[in-house]
C-alpha cells in the first residue's frame, strides 16, 4: 500500500473517460491539491477555467464495471487563507413572487478571512449588518466521482449516480464515500473544496477555497451499487442525485433499502419497518442541474440484526 505525494498543471471540468494523471493499486493514498471552483490555486492564481476543475482522474489498477470504489477521504484543509462565496440565494429556493425583491445576483462575491490556526472564518466584504460574522471552519468537498456510464463526459456543474458536484455538507474527512465503476480503473475526480456551506449550497456556493487533501481507495470486487453510498462513525447514507426533488428523494431511499438487504441481511419486510420509523434525510444541494439528497440511517440500529459490520468493508 503505496502513498503517492501527486502534483498537477491539468484539470478537467467534466467527468468523463480522460488519460489517468496516475495509476494506483487497492489500498493505496494519495496527497494532493485541489482548485477552488473558480479555477484558483494555493496562492490565489487563476490557473484553470472557472467551473469546478478537477484533479485526477486516477485509475486504479484492476478496477472494472460492476465493482465499487471505496474512497475515505482522510484529511481535507484549506491551503490559502482567502475564500469566496456568493451572496444571493437561487430564485429557485424561494416563492416566486418574491424574486423580484431579490438583490442582483451580479453582485459581487463575498470575501472571507481564513484563520486556519484557530479554525474559523471571518467575514471581510461586503460590510452588513450581521456585523462581524465568524463561522467554524468544517472543510467538505463538493465535488468528486468517477467516469460516468457509457463513455460520457459530464460537466463537473452536476452530478449523478457516478457522483459528482453532490455538494452536500457530510463530505468530510472521516467519511468513506462508495462509487459504483462503469469504466476501467474507475477513473476517480475530486475537487471544489469548501471552508464551510450551509445545507443545500442556497447561494450556489460554499465558501469556495482551494485545498490540501489526502484520501485512500479501496478496490471492492464484484460489489455492484447502483448510486453513491457513504458511512461516517455513526451514520450509513445513501445519495440521489437528481431533478425534481421526490426523485432524488426516491433514488437515495431505493439504494438504502437495497444495502439494508444486500450488506446487513435484513428482509424486505424488516428494511422497510426500520427505515419507516428510522430514517433521516439531508440536503445535498438544489442549486445545480441535478439535486442531492441523502438518505441516512443510524448505525446503531443495525447492531441488533445479522450485521454489525461497517458497510460493505
Amino acid at each position: 500500500m503505496a502513498i503517492y505525494h501527486f502534483k498537477t498543471s491539468k484539470y478537467y471540468n467534466a467527468l468523463g473517460l480522460y488519460e489517468p494523471v496516475l495509476h494506483v493499486q487497492d489500498g493505496d493514498t494519495i496527497a494532493t491539491t485541489t482548485l477552488d471552483c473558480h479555477g484558483r490555486d494555493a496562492s490565489d492564481r487563476q490557473v484553470a477555467p472557472s467551473g469546478n476543475p478537477l484533479t485526477g482522474p486516477f485509475y486504479v489498477d484492476g478496477a472494472e464495471p460492476r465493482d465499487t470504489l471505496a474512497v475515505r477521504l482522510d484529511r481535507l484543509w484549506p491551503n490559502r487563507r482567502i475564500g469566496r462565496s456568493s451572496t444571493v440565494i437561487s430564485p429557485n429556493v424561494v416563492d416566486s413572487g418574491y424574486v423580484t425583491e431579490m438583490p442582483s445576483r451580479k453582485r459581487k462575491l463575498a470575501e472571507w478571512e481564513l484563520d486556519l490556526e484557530r479554525g474559523i472564518v471571518t467575514l471581510v466584504k461586503p460590510e452588513t449588518k450581521l456585523g462581524r460574522l465568524v463561522l467554524p471552519l468544517s472543510p467538505m468537498v463538493g465535488c468528486f466521482g468517477v467516469a460516468p456510464p457509457e463513455g460520457q463526459s459530464i460537466s463537473s456543474a452536476t452530478s449523478g449516480v457516478y457522483g459528482g458536484n453532490m455538494d452536500y455538507r457530510g463530505f468530510v474527512a472521516g467519511v468513506t464515500v462508495y462509487f459504483p465503476v462503469f469504466a476501467p480503473g474507475g477513473l476517480f475526480f475530486i475537487g471544489d473544496g469548501h471552508a464551510v456551506q450551509g445545507e443545500g449550497e442556497i447561494v450556489g456556493t460554499g465558501i469556495e477555497v482551494s485545498f490540501d487533501m489526502q484520501f485512500t481507495i479501496h478496490l471492492i470486487k464484484d460489489k455492484k451499487i447502483n448510486w453513491p453510498r457513504a458511512e461516517n462513525e455513526e451514520y450509513i447514507l445513501t445519495v440521489g442525485n437528481a431533478r425534481p426533488l421526490d426523485q432524488a428523494v426516491q433514488h437515495a431511499t431505493t439504494e438504502m433499502v437495497r444495502s439494508l438487504q444486500e450488506d446487513y441481511g435484513l428482509d424486505a419486510c424488516a428494511a422497510h419497518i426500520l427505515l419507516g420509523q428510522c430514517v433521516e434525510y439531508e440536503v445535498g444541494n438544489v442549486f445545480d442541474p441535478a439535486y442531492t439528497m441523502v438518505c441516512k440511517l443510524k448505525k446503531k440500529w443495525l447492531t441488533h440484526g445479522t450485521s454489525d459490520h461497517p458497510i460493505l468493508l
